[in-house]
């Protein structure tokens, strides 16, 4: 199956695409097994210097533990993933003088980052590498993703022509060339980091934002307008009343997207709107985190308040996303 990319700052336009370009992909592999829709509120990146408060836990989650490690605090009880959780906290705090400090936690969490990336390509590299060179050649990723399309391409004419197989299949080869920095036409493992990972690298910026471009831009004009922007997030699937938060984002949308103000994004104006500029996401996620643990307001946070509050850091078998990410909002 297809390798998710790692979203970036936040739950983000990245991380919709890719969920959506992986849930395609899984088609070329294993088809009629994938037919529905994803139906939940898509989220976008904010320049703010703090996540949304509308994040769900799940995101929190897994930026303070990485995606396979969130997963599996999932099947503990809560009392087993409180301890857990504190035996992480004896790791963060690397000065081990009982309290965590904003650069710990965003130290912690930048590894967590980088681990992540690292598992996530040792995890599929095999399957990729056929010929066992400790490379990947365009031609062994195409085969290995695109192959049965290749060869049934008759099974796939109902797929919807802006994820079209058609158009991944370029749009691949032309992320997988700006990743090949040496021209060689494989990628080496730092190389194949990029290509996954794109959202990570300086040199893949340009690419991220050109695929966000052509993912929203239903004209084709080369601008994202105000409604291809709530289109994409919202879709009047039941044709019944927009949901109150579309009026914050079409604000969102006017007063800080869409920068000269004439009307639509163009790519400079994308590019800050999904990968903006000095944002450190560790950073931001570790003073989230702060703010909604730290009890006494010192900007640190001590191993008792961290597990006072465990549930913004880890989940169990007792966590429901939907009632927390509801209660917090009525809180707010």
């Amino acid at each position: 199956p297809r390798v998710l990319c790692k979203p970036f700052p936040r739950v983000s336009v990245l991380q919709r695409r890719m969920l959506l370009h992986a849930l395609l992909c899984s088609l070329l592999l294993c088809p009629g097994t994938v037919s529905a829709k994803p139906t939940f509120r898509r989220e976008r990146v904010r320049p703010e210097s703090e996540p949304s408060p509308n994040l769900s836990l799940q995101y929190h989650h897994e930026a303070f533990l990485g995606k396979e490690e969130a997963r599996s605090f999932e099947e503990l009880s809560p009392e087993e993933s409180r301890g857990r959780l504190g035996k992480i906290v004896d790791r963060i705090d690397n000065n081990e003088d009982g309290v965590i400090t904003m650069e710990e936690l965003k130290t912690w969490i930048k590894r967590v980052q980088k681990r992540y990336i690292y598992e996530n390509v040792a995890k599929v590299w095999n399957d990729y590498d056929r010929n066992e060179d400790n490379k990947i050649s365009w031609e062994e990723y195409k085969d290995s993703t695109y192959g049965y399309y290749l060869a049934n391409p008759a099974e796939f004419q109902d797929v919807t022509e802006q994820f079209s197989f058609k158009k991944m299949l370029p749009r691949d080869e032309r992320r997988f060339k700006n990743a090949d920095l040496d021209g060689d036409h494989a990628a080496s493992r730092d190389e194949f980091m990029s290509f996954l990972h794109p959202e990570e690298f300086e040199h893949m910026k340009e690419i991220v934002v050109l695929e966000t471009l052509e993912d929203i831009d239903k004209n084709e004009d080369g601008f994202v307008d105000q409604d291809e922007y709530i289109a994409d997030m919202f879709a009047h699937e039941d044709g019944g009343p927009e949901p109150e938060w579309l009026a914050n984002e079409r604000e969102q949308f006017s007063d800080f997207r869409d920068l000269n103000k004439d009307g639509k994004m163009d790519k400079e104006e994308i590019q800050q709107w999904i990968l903006p500029n000095g944002y450190d996401r560790a950073q931001a996620e570790a003073k989230h985190l702060i703010a909604e643990s730290d009890m006494n307001k010192d900007e640190l946070l001590t191993k008792e308040e961290i597990l006072e509050n465990w549930r913004m850091f880890v989940g169990s078998q007792a966590t429901n996303y939907g009632e927390d990410l509801t209660r917090k909002h009525t809180e707010l």
